[in-house]
């Protein structure tokens, strides 16, 4: 069992940054690979980035392409999510996400096994 706990989000003008972090407990989550969704009211939740459990590779929405970065650190047990350039459509709760497969990154929901509470990310214009 893992359990995992967002931190990082808030408000911030559009243009601007943010960082989140996903702390894990229970297992080292160097043992899973790592993911953020994200999901807004009346949508499903959709695939933001993932991590492979080295951090050795990387997967992003095309969306967030070139502007949100997937990191990790398996000594503090930590995924991160930096967010730069940041636009209204970013608004959105975000969860941090932990699949035991270590073989396939996947992008949808219903592939990872663990899932944190969610932060809010409110991004105004």
């Amino acid at each position: 069992q893992v359990l995992l706990v967002e931190s990082g989000g808030g408000l911030v003008q559009a243009g601007g940054s943010l960082r989140l972090a996903c702390a894990a407990s229970g297992r080292t989550f160097g043992m899973y690979t790592g993911g953020w969704f994200r999901q807004t009211p009346g949508k499903e939740r959709e695939f933001v980035a993932a991590i492979s459990w080295t951090g050795g590779s990387t997967y992003y929405a095309e969306f967030v392409q070139g502007r949100f970065t997937i990191s990790r650190d398996n000594a503090k047990n930590t995924v991160y999510l930096q967010m730069n350039s940041l636009k209204p459509e970013d608004t959105a709760v975000y969860y941090c996400t932990a699949d035991r497969t270590l073989t396939h990154v996947g992008r949808r929901p219903d592939e990872y096994d663990y899932w944190g509470q969610g932060t809010q990310v409110t991004v105004s214009s």
